[in-house]
């Protein structure tokens, strides 16, 4: 038997401290200064934030057999994703139920047990102890297996969140679905993975993730095929593209959205001229469209779940995006590219081209965040006010994270 969660949550630090910080944010503005450098706000996030939400964590195709497995760590905790005998999708913290030794050391990675390196306590895929050496009598070992974590796969991905109980994801996975279903990442493979370290708050890292206010000026390689406002027209001249592109869609059987929810959001948009993919040239990188897409001139469906993705489904590629906090400065950003499973690198797609944009992208974000924390730092830093036409999605983030944290205050 799998145990339920087995520890309490620690005990209200610096309470007041954060109340009154929570009640100094200035509407329509960033944050105090110590939300994006302070150890004691970093630590606060860890359990407010990351310990009670949804994650974004990795593919099912990465673990397509039973006994694959794959490990993240968040904020101080380690866990295993794996795929059990039966072929479902389960999560654990990986630590063992002895002396808390962490069991699986590799990124990734198959195996029959789950064997702890200190003192060979045994799990099977499902968790359970099935073999503790020298026990003592009384010892019960279905009292101590894996302490789970809860796991779901929306449309191919994989979610998962360490709280005992998890926001309602039904919304998300039906709207989701319906969306990305057409991309058919079930039979997709995993393309390319880079992991990048940032040297900035994960809040940094995610408001400049949510804006494409910076696009133009920064992002040039991007803004050849990808939407941004001062590239692509005039505000009419951009609703009636997007109203003639839905259509089509739809007529196709590619719904386009917009959806939301609480913490999710998606839509499939137009891309620039008659680009049909997000490369440098507008062309598709992959010969080889990816699911159902016809001739994969279908925009990007992009989607984004707080607090830590953004993903983008064009027609012959799908692009994830992923951060995780690992210090009060440091946020670890995984990207990842998914191509149609019999896409042959060197003859259906070349790599190159393949990542150029995101990667190009990615570094000059990783600079921005970078830049944007050195400044945050400075004694003379005062809260700013988000531009309302052009930062809508940083204000929706800093809302949600703000309402996020005043939730968890208020229920400990």
């Amino acid at each position: 038997m799998t145990s339920k969660r087995a520890y309490a949550e620690d005990a209200p630090i610096g309470a007041s401290t954060i109340d009154r910080l929570l009640e100094a944010c200035k509407p329509g503005h960033t944050l105090p200064q110590p939300f994006y450098n302070d150890r004691l706000l970093y630590d606060f996030d860890l359990r407010a934030i990351f310990h009670r939400h949804w994650l974004q964590a990795c593919l099912e195709i990465e673990i397509p057999e039973p006994g694959d497995f794959l490990t993240m760590i968040v904020g101080t905790s380690p866990i295993v994703i794996l795929r059990d005998e039966a072929g479902r999708i389960r999560a654990f913290f990986n630590t063992c139920r002895h002396r808390g030794a962490q069991i699986c050391q590799e990124e990734k990675g198959s195996l029959r047990r789950l064997v702890c390196p200190y003192h060979q306590w045994t799990y099977d895929l499902g968790g359970k102890l099935v073999y503790a050496g020298r026990m003592q009598e009384s010892f019960e070992p279905d009292r101590h297996g894996l302490v789970p974590v809860a796991a779901e796969t929306v449309a191919g991905v994989v979610y998962v969140s360490l709280a005992p109980s998890p926001p309602d994801l039904a919304p998300f996975r039906s709207a989701i679905e319906r969306l990305l279903a057409p991309h058919d990442l079930q039979n997709a493979k995993l393309a390319h993975t880079a992991t990048l370290v940032e040297k900035a708050n994960w809040k940094l890292v995610m408001e400049n993730a949510r804006e494409c206010y910076h696009c133009p000026a920064k992002h040039r390689e991007l803004v050849r095929s990808f939407p941004a406002r001062g590239v692509d027209g005039d505000d009419a001249e951009r609703e009636a593209r997007r109203r003639e592109f839905a259509a089509r869609c739809e007529a196709e059987g590619l719904p386009s959205g917009p959806v939301s929810g609480a913490f999710w959001e998606a839509s499939r948009f137009p891309l620039l001229g008659d680009a049909k993919s997000i490369t440098m040239d507008g062309s598709p990188a992959v010969a080889k469209p990816l699911g159902r897409t016809g001739d994969g001139d279908v925009g990007s469906m992009r989607w984004a779940m707080q607090p830590n993705c953004f993903n983008h489904a064009v027609g012959d590629y799908v692009f994830f995006f992923q951060a995780l906090p690992t210090a009060p400065e440091e946020t670890v950003v995984t990207a990842k590219w998914v191509v149609n499973k019999d896409a042959v690198e060197g003859v259906d797609y070349d790599l190159a081209k393949l990542i150029e944009v995101w990667d190009k992208t990615n570094l000059q974000d990783r600079w921005l965040a970078e830049n944007n924390q050195r400044g945050v730092n400075a004694a003379s830093y005062i809260p700013g006010p988000y531009s309302e036409l052009a930062e809508q999605g940083v204000l929706k983030f800093t809302n949600w994270y703000k309402n996020a944290a005043i939730q968890y205050q208020r229920e400990r």
